[in-house]
């Protein structure tokens, strides 16, 4: 990679070494004339998750459950390899992350007292609306 570049920070817990991160260039696709067509911009960096010693064994098996045994990312947006190398680095470590991330469980509520008086005096006051459209008998 880089000077600066020996490790991606993915989460506080997890940083992954530069020696576990493959790296392939390639040409961008698309037009671009003989400048995209020679220059190998296109950056993809693949990380082995099986062989990581970045994980733990329950983040490992959490990662290989959402993204699979390796993870691979490229980009081509920009003319620099090294911008894309940059950006390619950015979208690994936010899916990495994200498989990483753990949902809170949902607690389920229950409405509290003054909401379900409010309810019930609501009902209570429909009930008598209706009750006096009523037709009254002793008429």
């Amino acid at each position: 990679m880089g000077p600066g570049d020996e490790e991606l920070r993915v989460t506080a817990s997890v940083v992954i070494p530069a020696h576990e991160l493959s790296w392939t260039f390639g040409p961008s696709g698309g037009p671009g004339g003989q400048h995209a067509n020679r220059a190998h911009t296109r950056s993809e960096v693949r990380f082995d998750v099986m062989a990581s010693s970045a994980l733990s064994g329950y983040q490992r098996t959490r990662v290989i459950e959402r993204l699979g045994p390796i993870v691979t990312v490229s980009a081509d947006d920009e003319r620099s390899q090294l911008r894309n190398r940059r950006l390619a680095l950015d979208r690994l470590r936010l899916k990495l992350a994200d498989a990483l991330r753990v949902e809170t469980k949902r607690r389920p509520t229950r409405p509290g007292r003054g909401a379900v008086e409010r309810r019930l005096e609501a009902k209570r006051q429909q009930a008598a609306r209706k009750r006096d459209r009523r037709p009254r008998l002793d008429d």
